[in-house]
């Protein structure tokens, strides 16, 4: 996988978790930092998840982004839930 590849998915993931923490609103235990990264790491859980799923694929920036603030949200939800 190319580096730019990387750097791309980086920045996605970046912008789907303060997309995420600003959907999801409240006080955040993670701070901004924490739900930026646990952006990035949402991002790459949808989209793997969901490529397992057959939903995913190459459908453009903006499929990539909704992939990603998806799997944002649902790893943002966990992890409060745990610290709660």
């Amino acid at each position: 996988m190319p580096l730019w590849t990387i750097l791309v998915w980086l920045v996605i993931g970046g912008l789907a978790g303060f997309s995420a923490q600003k959907i999801m609103g409240g006080a955040s235990s993670n701070g901004l930092f924490g739900d930026i990264v646990l952006g990035i790491l949402g991002a790459v859980i949808g989209g793997y998840g969901l490529s397992l799923l057959g939903i995913a694929g190459n459908g453009g920036i903006i499929a990539t982004f909704v992939v990603a603030v998806v799997g944002a949200l649902a790893l943002i939800w966990v992890a409060r839930k745990l610290k709660s």
